[in-house]
């Protein structure tokens, strides 16, 4: 694939626990692609005339791509089938944030449920058991190297501002997805960003609509667990 003449994206270091050598307990979507090559396609895409689209802060813009890395899908519609089997713990995405509740549909044998998620290699060890379904596209979330550069300062943790890289876009989450075009992030996560920089958030204050769309959402699905317990997402 040709190198484009000006590179629009990075790879943020938020996402790297997506790719690759990926902890069992994380709990978003897991991307097994090489992460230069991802961003290199990511890159074509949009030289080729994928927008961004706007999100939820002016520093935040989404692309949207066909799912070309076979990820499957990172939350599923809650049921009356499905429903006995969600579970909730308190967790945490870094050591210095504050953790909290979540709810997710853990890993599942083909004894509990007709349900199973192990990898994206995943195979069904018996005809009663269905893999999680292959998403249709990949939400690529991105901000901006200023709102990074912001973050980085407010949490020195996350790494030094000098080493960002020069392209005007990072990418800070990969959601594997059916739909081509934003769903609402958890409601903790809005309370998480509205708690300020320091807190791990991006310092977006509530905006109670918002957040009603989103434990709309969130009410009727569950993000699925492939590990033993959550990671704070």
């Amino acid at each position: 694939m040709p190198a484009s003449a000006q590179q629009t994206f990075f790879l943020d270091e938020f996402a790297h626990k997506q790719f690759n050598d990926i902890s069992p307990d994380y709990s978003g979507t897991r991307i097994y692609f090489d992460s230069a090559d991802f961003v290199a396609r990511i890159q074509q895409y949009h030289d080729d005339g994928r927008e961004l689209i706007g999100g939820y802060a002016p520093f935040c813009k989404h692309i949207f791509v066909p799912n070309f890395t076979g990820a499957r899908l990172g939350s599923l519609a809650i049921t009356q089938e499905n429903r006995h089997l969600l579970r909730s713990a308190y967790s945490r995405r870094r050591p210095e944030e504050l953790p909290v509740l979540s709810r997710h549909a853990p890993n599942l044998t083909a004894e509990t449920c007709r349900l199973i998620v192990r990898s994206n290699q995943l195979t069904a060890p018996s005809q009663d058991v269905q893999p999680v379904p292959e998403a249709k596209f990949l939400d690529c979330i991105l901000y901006s190297r200023d709102q990074l550069l912001k973050e980085y300062e407010a949490m020195p943790e996350k790494g030094d501002p000098a080493d960002l890289p020069e392209a005007p876009w990072g990418i800070i989450s990969v959601k594997a997805q059916d739909e081509d075009y934003e769903t609402p992030m958890q409601p903790i996560t809005i309370m998480r960003n509205s708690l300020g920089k320091a807190e791990g958030g991006s310092g977006v204050p509530l905006d109670k609509d918002t957040y009603e769309e989103s434990v709309a959402f969130w009410d009727t699905h569950a993000a699925i667990l492939v590990g033993q317990k959550p990671s704070g997402e």
